[in-house]
């Protein structure tokens, strides 16, 4: 199961309605191979699912995890900070065994 945190679940729905979307469109939260730890995170808004997707929904919000993508992503939080030491979305992810200092890539 992947989880929103309540500055996460409050800046989507933010970044949602700033682009239009209806509450149709869902975060697809994914793993892509790449970046300095080996593993990347792909989060963008979706309105489809397919038949292989896992959805969950936490505070509100949908979120769509592809099968292969659970699998790194297992009680993850999604997490928002705006404060100095940086600004966007970050992954709380108890499978990774490696974090870049960037933060957007990993390794388990």
């Amino acid at each position: 199961m992947v989880t929103v945190s309540d500055t996460a679940k409050d800046k989507i729905v933010e970044l949602r309605n700033a682009d239009g979307h209806v509450e149709d469109y869902q975060i697809r939260v994914g793993v892509l191979g790449g970046g300095c730890s080996g593993l990347t995170y792909n989060l963008e808004f979706n309105s489809e699912t397919k038949p292989t997707d896992m959805v969950f929904e936490d505070k509100g919000v949908k979120i769509i995890v592809d099968k292969k993508s659970i699998l790194y992503l297992a009680g993850t939080v999604l997490d928002f900070s705006d404060g100095l030491n940086g600004k966007g979305f970050q992954f709380v992810n108890p499978n990774a065994t490696r974090t870049c200092g960037c933060g957007e890539s990993f390794a388990v």
